[in-house]
């Protein structure tokens, strides 16, 4: 920082700001056009301060909240510094003209009883309804629920020594340590989890229909099922913990770089 200069002169441009946050989500201009639906070429003018492609400030102010919560950055301190950089700050409204209306009113305005007889008879039926489709829903849950409980259980055999022989228990299935660990033979099952950091990624059914993409924060969970195939996009690969079909898939790659994957009912394979 040089003598004289506030910490403000020295903090990034909100274009490199935008920039430098994009770079480190491991996001390309075209991926971030795709995801905020920005032209490219206002994603390339933003990031060297160039506004005069937004059509004024209050596009340029929507594109910069826009590219700001794609790349993981909080939009107001952006916005902030837009407005001091380059004007079109919004002028407060004075409060004297909001209430000018009120003031020249011959009198004062009287409760609508009639939109308030019509909401409470609403509200009424509305809960007469609920009540007893709910009521219904809980006596076939019940009805159901009892019939297992109607036939009479068998009676040990018994042993030649006079005591009751004792059956051998149906094995009950060992609880799983994975949320995937049971997933269907006939599908596909893909669960990214951001573990060491936040990342860009993108999924698609073996159809080419995109199921989701968007930045994955750190810590957050995304699960995606097919019946053939699931195609990825990572953008920063290194940071995600992904399992497929219920197996971990180890060394997806380093840091930093975009990995596109690809995994079948058959997988756990090198996609």
């Amino acid at each position: 920082m040089s003598i004289g200069n506030s910490p403000e002169d020295d903090r990034p441009s909100v274009g490199r700001s935008l920039q430098q946050a994009r770079i480190s989500a491991g996001l390309t201009v075209d991926e971030v056009s795709s995801i905020t639906r920005v032209r490219i070429p206002i994603v390339h003018a933003i990031e060297q301060d160039d506004f005069t492609r937004c059509g004024g400030h209050v596009y340029a102010r929507g594109h910069i909240r826009t590219l700001a919560r794609a790349v993981g950055l909080d939009p107001v301190p952006l916005l902030e510094q837009y407005a001091a950089d380059h004007g079109g700050r919004l002028a407060p409204t004075p409060a004297a003209p909001l209430f000018e209306a009120e003031r020249i009113r011959p009198e004062p305005r009287r409760p609508n009883w009639t939109a308030a007889m019509v909401a409470a008879i609403v509200a009424v039926v509305g809960f007469v309804g609920f009540t007893l489709f709910n009521g219904g829903a809980q006596g076939e849950n019940t009805s159901v629920a009892a019939d297992p409980s109607t036939a009479k259980p068998a009676k040990p055999s018994k042993a030649p020594g006079g005591k009751a022989g004792r059956g051998k228990a149906d094995p009950k299935p060992a609880p799983s340590d994975s949320a995937i660990a049971g997933v269907p033979a006939n599908k596909v099952t893909v669960k990214l989890t951001a573990e060491n950091g936040q990342t860009w990624m993108s999924a698609k059914d073996h159809n080419g229909k995109l199921l989701e993409e968007g930045v994955l924060r750190q810590g957050a969970s995304k699960t995606f099922t097919d019946s053939k195939r699931i195609d990825l996009v990572l953008g920063n690969a290194g940071a995600v913990q992904l399992f497929v079909n219920g197996k971990e898939i180890k060394k997806l790659g380093e840091d930093g770089p975009v990995q596109r994957l690809s995994y079948t009912r058959g997988d756990p394979e090198v996609g």
